[in-house]
């Protein structure tokens, strides 16, 4: 098919959809966490989830049934695999989220193609965006989406308990002895790991380690060679490979026999969805951390 007749049948189906969308209605203009005026209706009902971790978000806050359309990967809790799906949040299909007929997507900074999100928004459609950077910020980022749900007394609920836990977490690190050197690889090949600037570096540090990796580049690829010269005491690997892959990749370092991880046994396997989403499970992957980097054993609880 001619490529310009192909434009134009896409041009024409997202107006015809466009069309037929739901209007905001009356609602409130708000602003959303990249500083753009979004108006909202009042009690959304057919809403979007643009990353794996809002879909989580606005399960948590029990507005799951208000989910039209989430995208790949979003599958914790497992029901959000039932819904349907508007390509990855890297790649969203414009065409699938204006057949859903959302009065409201909500969208993240960091991974939404920001051409996609305009040409939502011209098709009248809200956009609401958000950019947690931080731990803490996951927080307010649950409250303003309890906010716009009309869930704010849930939103309450779930900071308080996360607050709780990650209290529980530093009670325990603060009667820790040592603090040590961990070095967090994500994925296989290449080697990658996170500087100071990501979430897993503050959980590194909540869990009462030091990030090996720490620095000014967010995601810096390591050699082999910085490896043997960071000299970890930690080493936890995050994939989603099988465990026949971290089997292999877990062979690969004891071969280094001088690195202090590898002389006490110390490399794990962790869950990449408890890492790297900026959602409440996080909280799940430092209580995972704490448990990896100071046992029970290590920890003076006189």
């Amino acid at each position: 098919m001619n490529m310009n007749f192909r434009a134009l049948i896409t041009g024409v189906l997202l107006f015809l959809l466009g069309a037929g969308a739901p209007a905001p209605g009356h609602g409130a203009t708000v602003t959303d966490q990249l500083g753009r005026s979004v108006t909202v209706p009042d009690a959304p009902q057919r809403i979007v989830a643009l990353a794996p971790s809002i879909t989580e978000i606005v399960f948590a806050l029990g507005c799951e049934d208000r989910l039209v359309g989430v995208t790949r990967f979003s599958d914790h809790p497992p029901r959000a695999r039932e819904l349907p799906q508007v390509g990855s949040y890297v790649q969203l299909s414009l065409e699938k989220i204006a057949v859903l007929k959302p009065d409201l997507c909500i969208a993240v900074k960091d991974g939404n193609p920001i051409a996609v999100i305009r040409r939502m928004e011209a098709l009248k459609i809200p956009v609401y965006a958000v950019d947690p950077r931080s731990f803490a910020a996951i927080g307010e980022t649950v409250t303003e989406i309890g906010r716009l749900l009309g869930a704010r007394a849930a939103a309450s609920r779930i900071n308080t308990e996360l607050a709780a836990r990650v209290q529980r977490v530093q009670t325990r690190v603060a009667g820790a002895k040592t603090r040590p050197k961990v070095f967090f690889q994500i994925g296989v090949s290449p080697i990658v790991a996170p500087g100071t600037d990501t979430f897993i570096h503050e959980l590194i540090e909540l869990a009462g380690g030091r990030n090996a990796t720490a620095g000014p580049v967010p995601y810096p690829r390591i050699s082999r060679e910085q490896i043997l010269t960071i000299a970890p005491e930690v080493v936890i690997i995050t994939s989603m490979a099988r465990l026949k892959t971290f089997e292999t990749v877990k062979k690969q370092w004891q071969r280094w026999t001088d690195v202090p991880a590898v002389q006490k046994g110390r490399i794990y396997l962790v869950d990449a969805k408890l890492y790297h989403r900026a959602s409440p499970s996080l909280v799940e992957g430092l209580e995972e951390l704490v448990d990896l980097i100071h046992p029970q054993s290590e920890v003076n609880t006189e």
